[in-house]
């Protein structure tokens, strides 16, 4: 067998063990909490939604979200009929994530655990609203599930490298930024482009229901292969199906770390300015939330987090944490 030939077979396998789902387990009361473990929703198909016109305006107005209109309040302590007391009381919290973005939300081949930045944001809720960072239940769902899932509420939040925009406001509600990212494209390391304009013609894997399918229609020379899953594209790629992946740098990070023969080529030609999507009928919960991220970022917490799964320098951030935004 070639060195390619077994460079496939050992990703695909890895790839198979990151995309495997267990079933569900959630907690049954606000004091008892147990370890969950994640399960996949009953079907990949996307349903049906309402028609979105799309609505353009710069990142920086889209990221505005809604100010915290009090201190961040003690685990249990809610206002009544406020939706985190709804959570409380149901004894978890029900989270959508993805389970094959390495550093962000993926399936540890190991202790079948999710894992990742997007987690650890998830987790913090948790906290938050029990005192206990374990009280989740997992929905695992891919890129075009993402809306779907907080609208007809399966989860009470989605953390799954989710660019805010002013048109998926018109559909969900936002967190503010506690990540920026920016979309690029991953190629062979032989190959001799240098950037996305060099791959007219080439057929340029992407994920359906993202921003990133959106922002590939400036370049109508690259031939789209759009897939429900990001993880397929990796398969694809190693396949030779497709010449290249573009994502955010976050994912096409993650997919470079598991194939040596993949590079990232040229510079960011989107901002992605990532949020926690939350229900637009459920105000308080996220200006909950917000006064949560406040206080990650005043206490160090967000910039810990960061260095536990991305690259820092000197324990730091190599830039700064985006800066809470509001306004809305």
């Amino acid at each position: 067998m070639s060195v390619v030939g077994i460079r496939f077979v050992r990703l695909v396998a890895i790839a198979a063990v990151v995309s495997v789902g267990t079933s569900a387990c959630a907690t049954s009361a606000p004091q008892a909490f147990t370890v969950p473990t994640a399960s996949p929703l009953p079907s990949t198909t996307v349903p049906a939604g309402p028609v979105v016109t799309p609505i353009k305006c710069a990142w920086q107005d889209a990221v505005k979200s809604y100010r915290p209109t009090s201190p961040l309040p003690s685990p249990g302590q809610f206002p009544a009929g406020s939706y985190m007391e709804t959570i409380y009381r149901r004894g978890h919290l029900t989270v959508g994530t993805s389970a094959d973005v390495l550093q962000f939300g993926a399936r540890n081949p190991f202790t079948g655990e999710i894992e990742g930045f997007d987690v650890e944001m998830l987790k913090q809720v948790s906290l938050a609203i029990f005192g206990d960072d374990r009280a989740l239940d997992f929905k695992i769902i891919n890129y075009a599930q993402r809306i779907p899932t907080i609208r007809d509420g399966t989860a009470d939040i989605v953390a799954h490298t989710m660019t805010i925009n002013c048109t998926r406001w018109t559909q969900v509600a936002f967190s503010t930024e506690y990540y920026h990212a920016g979309q690029k494209v991953l190629v062979r390391s032989d190959s001799s482009a240098t950037s996305i304009k060099d791959l007219a013609g080439k057929k340029v894997c992407v994920a359906k229901g993202s921003t990133n399918i959106d922002n590939l229609k400036q370049y109508p020379a690259v031939v789209a292969v759009p897939v429900d899953d990001l993880g397929t594209c990796l398969v694809l790629f190693q396949q030779g199906a497709v010449d290249a992946i573009t994502g955010d740098d976050t994912v096409l990070a993650g997919f470079k770390a598991q194939d040596h023969y993949a590079i990232v080529i040229g510079d960011r030609f989107s901002d992605e300015p990532y949020g926690l999507a939350m229900s637009l009928k459920h105000r308080d919960f996220v200006e909950f939330v917000n006064s949560l991220l406040e206080r990650m970022r005043s206490d160090g917490t967000l910039a810990r987090l960061y260095c536990k799964w991305l690259p820092c320098v000197g324990g730091k951030p190599p830039t700064p944490l985006p800066a809470a935004a509001y306004g809305r």
